[in-house]
């Protein structure tokens, strides 16, 4: 697949995981010698330390960069994400985590860069979640999230009261532990390990996934993404709730607030190698057994 080319790079790294600032100066390394101009996101900078570099703040990489390349996991994407997204910056990730369903090229395989440099690659596009807490009429809080938006209680022994609507039909009222709302790049993140449904990416939907919900017969519930959720918080609530978007900005919530949750204006454009396959990912991080 013949694309546009790559030719000045932005990098990013996530501080504390291991490995990232050795990929991050071999990364260095291998791009200088491709002819590519490099940019350093700043909070990357003291990763590498050369006086050569060109550093910038995360919000100015579009003026100089075409390509965000990111050394981590998937955590360390999402970082890049509500950077990127935004700015309308393609991402490629380099796995340095655990997982990776998000991260493709590992990093004793760097020549694939060369290739995807040159346009060959895949462009996938991932939507997020825009969230929006209001109370008595104003706006309190609002961010974006690649993967979810998860409603919490604030004490682990207490469970949560709260009313789901969708496009302003009332669906249910629930008393669990929690709710999490997920895109489908988030299927396979939190929503899993609570019971969620694996949607593939491409799919246009949004789960809803109760949290150890009180009744037996609470099951997931998938819409259409272009809808629109409004969680009501009851009065009822006697414990501190909290709601956080990718599970980096928690907010605090008041009883009676609103949760209300859209799909983000905004695509993140993800940079795949040409061998890339989602089933494949799935099959090998989830440990799927392989047909001989």
């Amino acid at each position: 697949m013949n694309n546009p080319s790559f030719r000045q790079i932005a990098l990013m790294g996530r501080k504390g995981v291991e490995g990232v600032s050795d990929t991050l100066k071999a990364l260095k390394t291998h791009l200088v010698s491709l002819g590519r101009i490099l940019f350093i996101e700043e909070h990357t900078a003291h990763m590498l330390d050369n006086q050569d570099l060109i550093v910038l703040p995360a919000h100015r990489l579009k003026e100089k960069a075409d390509l965000l390349v990111v050394v981590g996991g998937d955590g360390s994407l999402l970082d890049a994400a509500h950077i990127a997204v935004p700015q309308e910056l393609p991402v490629l990730g380099i796995n340095r985590g655990n997982l990776g369903f998000l991260t493709d090229i590992t990093p004793n395989n760097l020549l694939k860069i060369n290739t995807i440099l040159e346009g060959n690659y895949k462009k996938e596009t991932r939507f997020l979640l825009e969230m929006t807490v209001e109370y008595k009429g104003k706006i309190i809080t609002q961010g974006i999230a690649l993967n979810d938006v998860v409603l919490l209680s604030g004490k682990i022994t207490k469970m949560i009261k709260f009313d789901i609507l969708i496009n302003n039909d009332f669906v249910c009222s629930q008393c669990a532990d929690g709710l999490i709302v997920t895109t489908p790049t988030g299927s396979t993140a939190y929503s899993l390990s609570g019971g969620g449904p694996i949607l593939h990416p491409q799919l246009d939907a949004i789960a809803l996934v109760s949290m150890f919900p009180h009744t037996l017969s609470s099951r997931p519930i998938v819409v259409q993404a272009h809808s629109q959720i409004k969680i009501k918080i009851s009065s009822q609530n006697e414990v501190p709730l909290s709601v956080s978007n990718d599970g980096k900005y928690q907010a605090e919530l008041t009883t009676g607030s609103n949760i209300c949750i859209h799909k983000y204006k905004y695509l993140l454009h993800l940079i795949h190698p040409n061998d890339y396959n989602y089933y494949d990912t799935l099959r090998r991080k989830l440990g799927w057994e392989r047909r001989d």
